[in-house]
């Protein structure tokens, strides 16, 4: 059996807390879903809003080769006023070779919303299939709240989607709309349905119980061939079945094809650009994709995986696209060490000495609040030092900090510093908005004659956690900073009772890496 993967990011995905897409974002969305594989995607509710009008006329433009384009709306209001009805007319306007038309199978929802008997809500889903049907569009009836419907009266929601099958509907998909159901509960119902009818079943779970991917797979196993979700998992509440999740498990774990042919290869980098072109962070433990779903901290689990990375990996990361890493951190052991050093083409000595001491300097940091996890160029620089390959470019022998602000709202930051550079001191000062960027400005204005090649440099970001939180206002703070330049980012780390002398340290690191990897590059090329 081939699965149908049909994506609803652009209409069922919006609706999700803080996603707001223009339509320009929509439509490079549907190019690259379409590059994917993914072989039907709902692009919205044309006769809700302008925007997604809009957007169906310049889908046209598109020159898609795999995807079905499809426009989503409900059935009629009114069982004999079908053939006026805006909603139902709007979706044909939209000359979209497939529709979806949801309808209710909940008998509580059809009476308490609608206010409708058995038989006018029958006859609505009939007619309004019937209706589009008659147009030669591919009709997808989505069957709303059915799973809850059928817990409440199995008869009632068999009988609406024989409506549906009767009125001609390609596709009839089963909604756990509010995404409470079970995925034994999901497979048995499935199977029922399937002794009634026999036009093909779709499943569209959500997440509200954490199962949307595991009743979606459920659902498969009992038969069902058209699977809806969106990318990342977006949707309203705690969202939709994620479709990052489900296509590696069809195809690696439940050996199934899809209608169209996907590249796993590509399935983190899609994951990523669909979180970048919404503005989104991307979840770092989500599985398959995320940063964290193959690193490894503990020594003892990296040991293993050195020998044979399936004793802690379920799948090959390049499989989907992705990489194994490895951290360093208090729990780190000497393998972890050994494994950063080959991964930054360090070579250790040979003796297990040298790591074993290592390790121990390294829990010590750990213990003092430094944390290298999102710190790994503090980190290299570090093992550097210890193997006498690297020594800083640059020494702060002084620094001072004025922050001054007044009734008036004026504010005002001042960095004075004394930075030692080959022997040579510089004095200097530099204000900026804040603290910490008067220090950066400074630090910059004392080098930069020196080692021009810090101008490439660029604060992405800056993190502060207080540590040892019942000490009040006397207690550490971590300071990670992101920097980058042309070609990479990079992460440094500071820990200190004082804030500003934190932010120091993350900064001093961030500059001598960007110098040693920039002066270590010339010398190879020399």
């Amino acid at each position: 059996m081939s699965v149908e993967i049909f994506d609803t990011t652009l209409r069922d995905g919006t609706q999700g807390e803080g996603v707001n897409l223009s339509i320009q974002d929509k439509l490079l969305i549907t190019q690259k879903l379409d590059e994917f594989g993914i072989d039907v995607i709902e692009g919205g509710w044309p006769g809700s809003n302008p925007k997604d009008e809009e957007y169906f006329q310049k889908v046209k433009l598109l020159d898609l080769k795999n995807i079905q384009v499809c426009a989503f709306g409900s059935t009629a209001r009114f069982p004999d006023k079908v053939k006026e009805d805006h909603n139902l007319n709007m979706l044909i306007k939209s000359e979209t070779p497939a529709v979806t038309i949801f309808g209710k199978t909940w008998r509580f929802h059809s009476q308490k919303s609608l206010g409708l008997t058995d038989e006018q809500n029958e006859e609505l889903i009939y007619k309004s299939v019937e209706y589009v049907r008659s147009y030669g569009r591919r009709v997808i009836f989505d069957a709303e709240h059915y799973f809850d419907g059928y817990k409440d009266n199995s008869e009632f929601a068999i009988k609406m989607l024989k409506a549906a099958e009767q009125a001609g509907a390609d596709v009839i998909t089963l909604c756990d709309t509010n995404g409470g159901s079970l995925p034994q509960e999901i497979f048995n119902i499935v199977t029922d349905v399937k002794r009634h009818i026999s036009t093909p079943i779709g499943i569209h779970a959500h997440n509200d119980g954490g199962l949307g991917t595991a009743n979606s797979l459920s659902a498969v196993s009992a038969g069902a061939f058209h699977v809806q979700g969106t990318i990342n998992g977006l949707g309203e509440r705690c969202g939709n079945a994620n479709l990052i999740q489900i296509i590696p498990n069809l195809i690696l774990k439940m050996k199934l094809e899809t209608k169209s042919l996907i590249d796993l290869k590509y399935l983190t980098s899609f994951s990523y650009y669909v979180d970048e072109v919404m503005n989104l962070i991307p979840n770092k433990r989500s599985p398959f994709v995320g940063k964290s779903a193959f690193a490894h901290k503990g020594g003892i689990h990296v040991s293993s995986v050195l020998k044979d990375s399936r004793m802690y990996e379920h799948i090959d990361p390049k499989t989907v696209g992705n990489e194994q890493r490895v951290l360093v951190s208090d729990l780190s052991g000497q393998s972890n060490i050994r494994y950063k050093a080959k991964e930054l083409g360090i070579d250790l000595p040979d003796e297990k000495e040298f790591s074993k001491n290592f390790v121990q300097y390294l829990k010590t940091l750990e213990y003092q609040g430094f944390q290298f996890d999102g710190a790994e160029a503090s980190f290299e620089l570090l093992l550097r030092r210890e193997l006498n390959d690297y020594k800083p470019f640059f020494t702060v022998d002084y620094a001072k900090v004025n922050v001054m602000f007044d009734e008036n709202k004026n504010d005002y930051s001042e960095a004075v510093l004394k930075v030692k550079v080959e022997n040579v001191i510089e004095h200097t000062a530099a204000d900026g908005n804040g603290p910490v960027a008067a220090l950066d400005h400074a630090l910059r204005k004392a080098i930069s004659r020196f080692y021009p090649e810090i101008a490439e440099v660029q604060l992405v970001d800056y993190k502060v956690r207080v540590l040892d939180g019942e000490e009040g206002t006397d207690a550490k703070v971590r300071v990670l900073v992101e920097s980058g330049d042309n070609n990479s980012t990079w992460g440094t780390v500071g820990v200190s009772e004082n804030i500003i002398h934190a932010s120091l340290q993350a900064l001093t690191d961030s500059i001598n890496f960007k110098l040693y990897k920039s002066l270590y590059v010339q010398k190879q090329l020399k």
